[in-house]
C-alpha cells in the first residue's frame, strides 16, 4: 500500500480510537446520568444524544457504507431519546462501534479509497466517507467536551507542568466527588 494511503488510514484510526473516543470516555467518567442527558434548551442535544448520534453515524458511514454491513439506522431516534438509556450503555454502544469501525478501516486498501459508495444518499469515495466520519466525530467530541466543562469545569486533558502541554486524556485519574447541583463545588471524600 502506498505510504500516503496507509498514513491516511492509520491516522484516521488513531484519531478515532486514541484521541477522540478517550476524550469522550474521560468526560463520561465525570458525569452522572442526569448530566449526560441534560439539555441547555429543549432544542439542544444532550451528551447522551451525541453519543447515540456518533454511534449511528459511524456505523452507517463506515461499518455499513464502507464495510458492507446492513444499514438499519433510525437517525431521528438518536435525537429523540430523552434519557431512558443509561449513560454507561450509550458509552458502551459507542465503544463497540468505534472498535468495529477500527476493524473495518484496518482492512481498507489504497485501491478502495477511491471506490464510490452511496451513503446516506450521498455519492462519495471511501476516502471521503472516512474523512466525513473523522471530522464529524471531532466536531461532536468538541461539543461533548464543552457540555462537560459547563457541568464540571476543567477536565484535566493536559498536564501543563514545565509549560509544555502533555496529553492526559488517555490516562485514568482520581476525580474528586462533585455536587451535581453545583458544577464548581468539590466535596470532601
Amino acid at each position: 500500500m502506498p505510504s500516503v494511503a496507509q498514513s491516511f488510514i492509520d491516522h484516521s484510526r488513531a484519531l478515532l480510537t486514541a484521541s477522540h473516543f478517550p476524550r469522550i470516555e474521560r468526560c463520561l467518567e465525570q458525569l452522572s446520568d442526569d448530566n449526560v442527558w441534560w439539555r441547555a434548551s429543549p432544542e439542544s442535544n444532550s451528551i447522551g444524544n451525541l453519543l447515540l448520534h456518533l454511534a449511528g453515524n459511524a456505523r452507517q458511514w463506515i461499518i455499513s457504507g464502507v464495510g458492507g454491513a446492513p444499514d438499519h439506522r433510525q437517525r431521528q431516534q438518536e435525537f429523540d431519546e430523552r434519557g431512558s438509556v443509561p449513560a454507561a450503555d450509550a458509552l458502551s454502544r459507542l465503544r463497540a462501534t468505534v472498535e468495529e469501525v477500527d476493524r473495518v478501516l484496518a482492512g481498507v486498501t489504497a485501491e478502495q479509497l477511491l471506490e464510490r459508495r452511496t451513503i446516506q444518499g450521498c455519492d462519495v469515495t471511501v476516502l471521503e466517507a472516512i474523512y466525513h466520519v473523522v471530522e464529524h466525530f471531532s466536531m461532536h467530541t468538541g461539543q461533548i467536551i464543552l457540555l462537560t466543562k459547563m457541568r464540571k469545569g476543567d477536565l484535566g486533558f493536559y498536564d501543563l507542568t514545565n509549560g509544555t502541554p502533555r496529553p492526559q486524556w488517555h490516562t485514568k485519574r482520581a476525580i474528586p466527588a462533585v455536587d451535581d447541583r453545583d458544577p464548581h463545588s468539590a466535596r470532601e471524600a
